[in-house]
Formats: C-alpha cells, sequence, structure tokens
C-alpha cells in the first residue's frame, strides 16, 4: 500500500576499551539485563545480542568486550569476537567514559573513525563530571568523524532518549529480525552461568576474578514453580579455591544467594542453586577448556 508505515532496523555494535559501560548502555537500551555488569574490566567475553523494538523500528545491539592487548587464549577469543561483531553491520556506537577518557580512549575513536559504516560517539558516566566538562568533550571531539557526539549517562537516564533517537535516525529501511518480546539470542543456560560469574566478580578479590569460568553442568525444571540447577565454578590456582570457597563455606554461599535471586526473576521459578568450585589450572589457555566453557 503506497500509505504503508515504513520500518527501520539494523545492527548496531558497541564497541570500546574495558569498563567504559558498554553493557549498562545495551541493557538500558533494552530495559531488561541481557549482559552482566561489573566494575571489572573485561567482565564481557562473548558477543552478546540485545535488541529493542519499537513502533516502526528495531535496533539490534551487538555488546562486545572491551578492546585490549590479548594475553591468553581467551583474550585472543575475546578479541576476536570483537571483529566479527563488526561485520556487517549497519550502525557503529563507540564508546568512552566522559570521566576517564586517556591515550586508549582516544586511538580507539581514532582507528574507529575510519570504518566505512553510519557511526556515534557516545561519551558516557556523564552523571560523574560537571557540565563544562561534558560543553569540553563535545567540543574536543566535534570534528572526528561521527555523525554525532552524543553524551550519556546509562545509569540516570541522561541522553538515553536522543541517543536512541540518533540510532533509529540512522538505521536503514529493513525488516524485523525478530518478534517483539524477544530482547536477546542468548540461550538461557548461558545467562544463568553469566549471571553466576557476575555475582562471583561482584564479590571476589580483584586477583580472582580474571581466572573465573562456568560450567552449567545440568539445568533442569523439575515442576512449574522449581527449576533446579547445578553449575560448576573453575578457577585456575588452589589458592584462588579457597578464597571462592571462604571460610566454611561462606563466600559460595552468598555467590549462590546472590546469583539465585536473579536467576529466580530470569526463569520466574523458584530455583534450587547448586554450585561447585574446581580448579583449571591455565584454562584461558587451554583450546578444550575455552570450549568446555562456551568460549568457541
Amino acid at each position: 500500500m503506497a500509505n504503508e508505515t515504513k520500518f527501520y532496523s539494523g545492527f548496531a555494535a558497541i564497541v570500546g576499551r574495558p569498563n567504559v559501560g558498554k553493557s549498562t548502555l545495551m541493557n538500558a537500551m533494552v530495559g531488561e539485563k541481557v549482559a552482566i555488569v561489573s566494575n571489572k574490566p573485561q567482565t564481557t567475553r562473548n558477543r552478546i545480542m540485545g535488541v529493542s523494538t519499537g513502533e516502526n523500528w528495531q535496533i539490534v545491539f551487538l555488546d562486545t568486550p572491551g578492546m585490549h592487548e590479548p594475553r591468553t587464549k581467551l583474550g585472543e577469543y575475546m578479541v576476536k569476537s570483537i571483529h566479527d561483531a563488526l561485520e556487517g553491520i549497519d550502525l557503529l556506537i563507540v564508546m568512552a567514559a566522559i570521566n576517564e577518557i586517556g591515550k586508549q580512549d582516544r586511538a580507539i575513536i581514532e582507528e574507529m573513525a575510519g570504518q566505512k559504516v553510519k557511526k556515534l560517539l557516545v561519551l558516557s558516566k556523564t552523571d560523574l563530571v560537571p557540565e563544562n566538562v561534558i560543553f569540553e568533550r563535545l567540543s574536543e571531539f566535534a570534528d572526528v568523524g561521527y555523525d554525532a557526539v552524543i553524551p550519556v549517562s546509562a545509569r540516570g537516564g541522561q541522553g538515553m532518549g536522543e541517543l536512541r533517537h540518533s540510532i533509529v535516525s540512522l538505521l536503514p529501511e529493513g525488516p524485523k529480525y525478530f518478534p517483539d518480546d524477544m530482547m536477546t539470542d542468548q540461550p538461557e543456560r548461558l545467562i544463568c552461568g553469566e549471571i553466576i560469574r557476575e555475582k562471583a566478580l561482584l564479590h571476589l578479590r580483584d586477583e580472582v576474578p580474571h581466572g573465573i569460568g562456568v560450567e552449567m553442568m545440568r539445568i533442569e525444571q523439575i515442576s512449574d514453580r522449581l527449576t533446579e540447577i547445578h553449575a560448576t565454578i573453575y578457577c585456575e590456582r588452589a589458592s584462588h579455591k579457597g578464597i571462592i570457597i571462604g571460610k566454611q563455606g561462606s563466600m559460595l554461599k552468598i555467590i549462590g544467594r546472590d546469583a539465585r535471586e536473579d536467576i529466580e526473576r530470569l526463569l520466574d521459578t523458584k530455583v534450587n542453586l547448586q554450585l561447585w568450585v574446581k580448579v583449571r589450572e591455565d584454562w584461558r589457555n587451554k583450546t578444550s577448556d575455552l570450549q568446555t566453557l562456551g568460549y568457541e
């Protein structure tokens, strides 16, 4: 029909160095927690998809690991997933935390400016700086080769409406790739494992989290009201195992309690969550271990 409303859709990859708020931004845009969040660098290890759908548009976000120099096979996998996410996208969203823009951020901004695709530069965490800093940064990056530079606070909501409008304005006409109620392509099994890892990242000392992986051993719906989950937390050193378990199992109980609460909201059932901790030395450099833990 001649008066039929046009529909706009496309894939938008979010890139930037670790800890600039990529996952927080995507979760806010989607309206649900589809990617785990922590204050530890390199929390995101896989390319994670989140879908936001409006009346005449659909944005498919691709959250990526933080850009860094890899030191392990897991790091190499993470960097590869960033480059894979850039293939065939309609829009590139480059992020930098406005309160801590350094040489690495500027190098990423400059490198990504060369991508032959529509681009937005998003300056995140504006709630942490005064307005004059925001104006200074907008002036600094006004002519770096992006379609727009947008300051936002994903946590506070400032600038998020403008960002969504800018994204939609840059999308091509296209189909609705996913149903209205679909928010991610992540299977529940993987999301549950990531929630457990998120809670471990939240509670453990800085030296432990990078060496943690979670293997989902079993997930079974016992009834409409109860799901049973068995998972193993892997670490790389025997000393880390003791830290994860804690005195008389206290730390593992805290991780399990917090993870269970989030998983129950996700699955909408009560959850019996059983956690074990095992040592797998140097698993981040072993292909078979990476595949076992879902990094393929």
